[in-house]
């Protein structure tokens, strides 16, 4: 059954202005505080990674230090072993993230190790952000396809996110990380995941590339997921997949669930102009065609 409200988590600031140019501290933490004000209850503000493998991040202390939050407010950070928690810890963020991939490959070649090995590297992750009572969500990458291996068994995917889920992350993010999948494969997925984890506990994380995203999150509505995860103007992409665009927008992803009549609590107009502002930082277009419609819209007036 379709749920009649569904939350939005804005991964714009991280996923997505990693995999764009180097922007300025003070138009990532005006970007951040547009979003909030937009009414999104959950948004990334950055990942505790090491600078080296992604400059664009080495600011994120700085970003989570200059903020305006507000207490009903999530703001998020992705910390991919003990080191980086601590520094999330230390940023003040609300909660944290964790990643494993659903193939072989592509786990090696992103974070060097195979997916059993990331899966123990988290438990001390998971101990000291259990103990300090920081909730923890885990991403699951390539989902619906691997650049290097293909298509995906669902059984796969099901396995990984049943582990990150038994070892105590509260939802399980499921992300086409390149773009590939199309609404009957992504549905089996779903129901492959719901067989190790709670529906309640999935949230889907598609990427647009070759435009099936929103389709993809029509289909998923009918299975009860009501979380999903999106990005402001469509920014991002995977620097290991070839060709993958970004994130499916958030304005994009606003209108269709409006036109469903389904809740969000989160303003349209609000995201299209923080949209347009983090675009023109960028020197960018903007990836949202909902976005260009408003805009153009609103010159006219």
């Amino acid at each position: 059954m379709r749920p009649s409200k569904v939350e939005i988590v804005e991964v714009g600031a991280r996923d997505g202005l990693q995999n764009e140019v180097a922007v300025p501290l003070e138009a990532k933490v005006a970007l951040i505080n547009a979003l909030t004000q937009a009414g999104l209850s959950k948004i990334e503000v950055g990942s505790f990674v090491s600078p080296k493998w992604v400059p664009q991040m080495a600011d994120s202390a700085q970003v989570f230090a200059q903020i305006e939050r507000k207490p009903e407010v999530s703001y998020c950070a992705l910390t991919p072993n003990l080191r980086g928690l601590e520094g999330a810890i230390e940023a003040k963020a609300d909660e944290v993230a964790i990643f494993a991939a659903a193939s072989e490959s592509f786990s090696k070649k992103n974070i060097n190790c195979s997916i059993e090995e990331s899966l123990a590297r988290f438990d001390d992750v998971m101990a000291k952000a259990t103990e300090l009572g920081i909730p923890v969500r885990g991403y699951v990458s390539c989902v619906l396809g691997c650049p290097y291996e293909g298509e995906i068994d669902p059984q796969q995917v099901a396995w990984v996110a049943g582990e990150l889920y038994r070892r105590g992350c509260y939802q399980i993010s499921l992300g086409d990380t390149i773009g590939v999948g199309t609404s009957d494969k992504a549905v089996a997925m779903v129901k492959a995941v719901a067989q190790e984890v709670p529906m309640e506990a999935i949230a889907l994380h598609f990427h647009d590339t070759y435009g099936q995203a929103l389709a993809n999150i029509n289909a998923c509505l009918d299975l009860g997921v009501a979380c999903f995860d999106s990005a402001v103007a469509g920014l991002g992409g995977c620097p290991y997949a070839a060709g993958a665009s970004g994130n499916l927008a958030t304005e994009d992803l606003l209108y269709m669930l409006e036109g469903l009549g389904i809740e969000t609590g989160v303003s349209l107009e609000d995201v299209a102009k923080a949209g347009a502002d983090i675009c023109t930082a960028l020197e960018r277009c903007n990836g949202s065609k909902v976005a260009q419609a408003i805009l153009a819209k609103a010159q006219q007036k």
